[in-house]
């Protein structure tokens, strides 16, 4: 039996069924069109037995596109109505029994995923898209790939290079793990409710070896945090906090082989980790 995708009157019943109202809190702008959801899965290159984690699968609409190519799914999701009723849908829809494992859960407290997945896809919304990201990239190190639908705002921050206006913590923190990049423009059109807002696709692949330790990396955000915090100012003014002083951030600048009038949103992920190990130890 093949795996039959929702449409825009099934996923509006499903609505009405559980008392769902599309809320901007949760970012509930569901997916009503087929050829939206295999775009998604398809700039996730999903393959055939590999296992895919989804955050907020919603009513299933991205669900089954990803159970669609063979791939197992771990859903986690965080409103419960919509929890205990995805495996019943994917059941009616021709998931096989096994396909499909649901975390009710807040995605950004689960620490532990059924299944070990590699594969991360999503539709975010704004308010948490990032700090969900980071949290599944710092917590899940067998994450190797993955592609999320969040707002264009969002999207190209997460892409975004050193020295563009759009660069920031976000972008840096990211990078950490490995690149990112725009994988495709989604219409408004293919939403309910349709938002007032572009979204888009951006993709990352980890780095086959981590860049440093936990202990570096935390220094290295905290470096980051810093210099973002003074945008705009040159770092040996913007780091002289953590450091004790704009001649101590000098120094330590200057022996990461970092200019000190040089500013934050210029340096990539490799200059700031470079910052971190010439720090003296706290």
């Amino acid at each position: 039996m093949t795996v039959s995708l929702l449409g825009a009157a099934d996923i509006r019943r499903l609505a009405a069924e559980l008392d769902v109202t599309p809320t901007k809190k949760l970012g509930q702008n569901f997916v009503v069109d087929a050829n939206t959801v295999r775009k998604i899965v398809q700039a996730a290159d999903v393959r055939p037995s590999e296992r895919v984690v989804e955050i907020g699968p919603g009513l299933g609409s991205l669900t089954l596109a990803i159970l669609e190519t063979g791939a197992s799914v771990t859903a986690v999701e965080i409103d419960h109505r919509l929890a205990e009723r995805l495996p019943q849908t994917a059941r009616d829809r021709g998931v096989p029994e096994g396909a499909l494992t649901v975390v009710d859960a807040d995605a950004m407290r689960v620490t532990a995923l059924p299944g070990e997945p590699t594969v991360l896809v999503a539709n975010l919304p704004y308010n948490v898209s990032v700090p969900v990201l980071l949290h599944f990239l710092e917590t899940f190190p067998y994450l190797e790939r993955g592609v999320v639908m969040v707002q264009a705002e969002v999207a190209e921050r997460l892409a975004a290079k050193p020295g563009s206006k759009i660069y920031g913590t976000p972008s840096v923190k990211a990078a950490w793990y490995g690149p990112w990049k725009l994988s495709g423009t989604v219409s408004r059109q293919v939403f309910w409710p349709v938002p007032n807002v572009d979204s888009l696709l951006v993709g990352f692949h980890r780095d086959p070896q981590p860049r440093g330790s936990e202990e570096e990396r935390l220094r290295t955000f905290a470096i980051v945090d810093a210099a973002f915090n003074q945008r705009r100012k040159m770092l040996r003014q913007a780091l002289s906090g953590i450091f004790g002083s704009s001649a101590a951030a000098s120094a330590v600048l200057e022996s990461a082989g970092v200019a000190p009038t040089a500013r934050g949103e210029d340096l990539t992920v490799d200059d700031y980790h470079r910052i971190a190990l010439a720090a003296p130890a706290a």
